[in-house]
């Protein structure tokens, strides 16, 4: 697996690997919809972190002396928000197209500043209220395109967007110089003891995992958990936030090319203008900061020069 690193790499090399990661998490969309063919969302979700905690603690075998009860705490409390963004996801891609699922599932991006106003008075500037409002529009799309409209499955891919916001505050607010392997491993473990108990209080239908099922289970525990997870420790820190928000806007591109190339899903015109919607707002607002950042260090630079 990935060591953290203390020089920082290439940007281009960075910029690589963050986009190879939204491409294996575009690719967890195709192989949820495949493997709930055969497995109930629920306990697909039990499956995939159960194996993707068992890869884990492999992997942190040699830290596992460090692990510490401080760790275990905020590594459950973050792991929480993580089970609560995996269940509303298998729900709502069982639910919906991963086309859809994708779109909506970006949202998180403008959920984020609405969370930190609510919760911190945090300032929502004019270019993300913007954002908001064309979602919004996009929204509308959406569900006036489809034949179903706006179905269950696509609130509970909204509403895992909100989750996946949740989720990153969490990690930003509650965690700060533990070992990120272990509390990754402690999260995996949090989730697959939620999916445990569901699986336990829900009654237990009769299926059987084929081929298909289990590719799919290993596909998803693998490549988008243990691996986007550590090579999203690793590398994103040598970016800012908004240029890894950028990238990550990549997502429901992939899904929807899987869903199009792979499932032969169609979009109306009409959906397909929401989505266009829904990623114009979900990057406008990071591209403004983007050049706000570069035109701050610029000026910043000219200040420098002239100073010497």
């Amino acid at each position: 697996m990935i060591q953290a690193q203390t020089a920082a790499p290439p940007h281009a090399k960075v910029t690589a690997i963050l986009l190879f990661t939204t491409l294996m998490w575009g690719g967890s969309f195709l192989f949820n919809k495949i493997g709930m063919r055969e497995v109930p969302p629920v306990h697909f979700f039990f499956f995939r972190f159960a194996l993707a905690a068992l890869l884990m603690g492999v992997v942190c075998l040699p830290r596992l002396a460090r692990l510490n009860r401080h760790i275990a705490v905020r590594g459950a409390v973050v792991g929480l928000a993580l089970a609560a963004v995996n269940l509303t996801f298998v729900l709502g891609v069982s639910g919906t197209t991963i086309s859809r699922a994708g779109y909506l599932n970006n949202l998180f991006v403008l959920f984020i500043p609405l969370l930190t106003f609510a919760l911190w008075r945090e300032r929502v500037d004019r270019v993300t209220f913007g954002g908001i409002a064309l979602a919004v529009v996009g929204l509308w799309a959406l569900a006036s395109g489809g034949a179903e409209g706006f179905n269950r499955g696509d609130l509970l891919s909204t509403v895992c967007a909100l989750f996946i916001a949740i989720h990153i505050i969490a990690v930003s607010r509650v965690l700060r110089d533990e070992d990120v392997y272990l509390v990754t491993l402690v999260q995996f473990v949090a989730v697959a003891a939620v999916g445990l108990v569901l699986c336990l209080i829900l009654p237990w239908p009769e299926f059987t995992i084929g081929r298909a099922g289990a590719w799919s289970l290993a596909y998803c525990a693998l490549f988008p958990t243990v691996i986007c997870f550590t090579l999203q420790n690793a590398y994103q820190r040598f970016t800012t936030p908004t240029k890894a928000g950028l990238v990550y806007t990549l997502d429901p591109v992939w899904s929807m090319l899987f869903g199009v190339s792979i499932l032969g899903e169609r979009l109306t015109p009409r959906e397909l203008s929401g989505c266009v919607l829904i990623l114009m707002a979900v990057a406008g607002p990071l591209l403004a900061r983007l050049y706000l950042e570069q035109r701050q260090r610029r000026l910043y630079r000219l200040d420098d020069a002239e100073g010497t």
